[in-house]
């Protein structure tokens, strides 16, 4: 009786699935156009999936492209920070020190403020007194007795000047490291840069002075300036 049954299932499964394909096979040849349904609704599904397989690397690719950005950036960074780092390591405090100290070494001694004035004034009047001179001798009605005295007056200035600076030279080489001399009326000022001068050093610069301008001792006037 089981036996019975089990067969019978079974047959009605068969026909079950034969009247199935039946129908399926009906509705085919009937409405070939519904075949598009499914073809269309799978190949969207492939295409759907294939968007989304593609989003999924599209986003994946991004990622690593700013992933590798950063890196790239931070590796230019540090090569920067490198660089600067080396640069400062190269200009040291002590390399600038030495630069400054360097070049104030080279640079030219100025010359004392008070001796250097004194000669471009002492200059200066001489370069006038030769411009006056000068326009004497320009002057049409002049007389030949004014002409010769003009003349010999811009010689004597010249003789003068040149006295004074070979002088000064000289009493430099006793040691003294600033000197300027005035004559006024054959009478000499010699002042001399020093804390004080003693009777030899003294002696010494009316001997030059007395030579090379040729004036006697008792108008030659010796003074220091520290």
């Amino acid at each position: 009786m089981k036996s019975l049954k089990k067969n019978q299932v079974v047959i009605f499964v068969i026909a079950l699935m034969l009247m199935t394909a039946g129908y399926l096979n009906f509705t085919n040849e009937q409405g070939g156009k519904n075949n598009l349904l499914p073809t269309s609704s799978l190949a969207d599904s492939e295409q759907m999936a294939a968007i989304g397989d593609a989003t999924l690397v599209s986003a994946n690719q991004t990622e690593q492209n700013v992933t590798n950005n950063q890196v790239v950036q931070n590796d230019i960074s540090n090569q920067i920070l490198e660089t600067n780092s080396n640069q400062n390591e190269e200009v040291s405090p002590n390399s600038s020190n030495e630069n400054i100290n360097e070049q104030t070494t080279n640079k030219p001694k100025i010359e004392d403020g008070y001796f250097a004035q004194s000669r471009l004034d002492r200059d200066n009047m001489y370069s006038q007194m030769l411009a006056n001179y000068q326009k004497i001798l320009e002057t049409d009605n002049i007389t030949a007795e004014e002409k010769t005295n003009a003349q010999t007056e811009m010689k004597r200035i010249g003789n003068e000047k040149n006295a004074i600076m070979i002088a000064e030279n000289l009493i430099k080489t006793k040691g003294f490291e600033e000197v300027v001399l005035f004559v006024n009326n054959g009478n000499v000022s010699a002042i001399i840069k020093a804390e004080k001068l003693d009777e030899n050093q003294i002696a010494q610069i009316q001997n030059i002075i007395t030579r090379e301008l040729n004036v006697k001792v008792n108008k030659i006037n010796v003074s220091s300036k520290s």
